[in-house]
């Protein structure tokens, strides 16, 4: 990874932090409530809103479906201002090292709308476990664009090669994992219900 992304990427991390910070404080929780309602620990809590780590795709969706949100429209708030039209180079990335995922915000990013696309990329072994959905009922369409991707939902495991797409009501948890030999990359349409 350049410099500047890491840098890029650092910001993001210190911008979602005082987000999630200023998240609790609207709802005037302290730490241990939040903590209670997420199942997230304080101390994981406290160092994500200083920005001294980075929070994992499960702990940030943990936490977006205690504050109503999609895991986007967190994203969104970070980035500033809410463009029609979003050039590739311009659309946030997202890195959750500890999985390794990699999410890009295609959509231009709004939060008063229903849907929205992103952009995910697992690392060869890798999965990422979701306990529930940010927001209940969420529906998913997951396209996979390159590589093999296995999406467990409600117990049951569906395999997608390029090309497959599978759509999806999201009520409990959820398990994306690299299938495959090479890395999966793969559309994620959400639509809020």
């Amino acid at each position: 990874m350049k410099h500047e992304e890491l840098d890029a990427l650092e910001g993001v991390d210190a911008r979602l932090g005082a987000r999630l910070a200023e998240l609790r404080a609207e709802h005037g929780w302290s730490l241990g409530e939040l903590a209670e309602r997420s199942g997230v620990s304080r101390s994981t809590l406290s160092r994500a809103e200083r920005a001294e780590i980075s929070p994992t795709a499960s702990t940030l969706n943990r936490l977006c479906a205690v504050f109503g949100r999609t895991m986007s429209q967190l994203l969104s708030e970070v980035e500033g201002e809410s463009p029609l039209l979003v050039r590739p180079a311009e659309q946030p990335v997202w890195q959750d090292r500890a999985s390794g995922l990699v999410r890009r915000s295609v959509s231009p990013p709004h939060t008063g709308l229903r849907g929205e696309l992103v952009e995910a990329r697992l690392a060869v072994g890798a999965d990422i476990a979701y306990d529930r959905p940010p927001v209940p009922g969420l529906e998913q369409h997951v396209w996979v664009l390159d590589g093999a991707l296995a999406v467990t939902v409600r117990g049951v495991e569906h395999r997608l090669d390029a090309g497959d797409c599978l759509r999806m009501r999201v009520w409990g948890a959820t398990l994306f994992r690299c299938a495959g030999d090479e890395e999966a990359r793969y559309l994620l349409a959400v639509v809020l219900p």
